[in-house]
């Protein structure tokens, strides 16, 4: 079975083969730029309380996080958003894993600071079964010390691309959040967490399970 992993790995080759050095390059400067800034160590961490929130789905129906808790624990993915390749391969991987998710009676949850529209549109996209939030602002994001502005190198580049990150997230801010992922217990303890600033690299869904399972 291709793991997530691998599928992000693919993806990257592509990336670098199909476009220019000094676009990779560029690019690559960014990233460690951001993972120098120490913003992960600033990030939520194993044994911290996860913030409580209320968020929008892709209905509009407010989902809150206390109130997930309380049927079990909570897995809780952040994700850029439904421009982002790396992005989509995550979400479909924890769909895929869904029902595992759910027998050990753990329920997922994917957050963007995207408008609801376009959380919307990722839900039917990839026929997600789980909640799509729209944390607009990146308020919550910001509690789980996880929002960075990015780069003003990326941004003409991401134009390019047909990016356009205000329209997308309703606001010139272009503020994102790192990729994250936490497992929180039924107390609102964080069990488990991956965050990292290369946006190319995500928290194995089967590790995630795995992690829900030692609870």
């Amino acid at each position: 079975m291709t793991t997530l992993s691998d599928q992000l790995q693919e993806t990257q080759n592509a990336f670098k083969q199909n476009k220019p050095s000094e676009t990779v390059d560029v690019m690559a400067t960014a990233t460690a730029e951001l993972e120098a800034s120490g913003i992960i160590d600033n990030s939520l961490e194993v044994g911290n309380q996860a913030p409580d929130f209320e968020l929008p789905d892709a209905t509009g129906k407010a989902v809150k996080l206390s109130s997930l808790l309380a049927n079990g624990p909570v897995v809780i993915t952040f994700y850029r958003g439904q421009w982002c390749p790396y992005c989509n391969l995550e979400i479909r991987a924890f769909q895929q894993l869904l029902p595992n998710f759910q027998q050990a009676n753990a329920q997922v949850v994917a957050i963007s600071p995207e408008l609801p529209d376009n959380a919307l549109s990722i839900t039917e996209k990839h026929e997600l079964a789980f909640p799509v939030l729209s944390d607009v602002g990146n308020t919550v994001a910001r509690d789980y010390g996880l929002v960075f502005a990015l780069a003003e190198s990326l941004r003409p580049l991401y134009k390019g691309f047909g990016i356009d990150i205000p329209v997308s997230n309703g606001d010139n801010s272009f503020e994102l959040p790192v990729p994250a992922t936490y497992v929180v217990d039924s107390t609102g303890t964080i069990r488990y967490a991956y965050a990292k600033a290369d946006y190319t690299l995500r928290a194995e869904p089967a590790d995630v399970l795995a992690a829900v399972k030692a609870l």
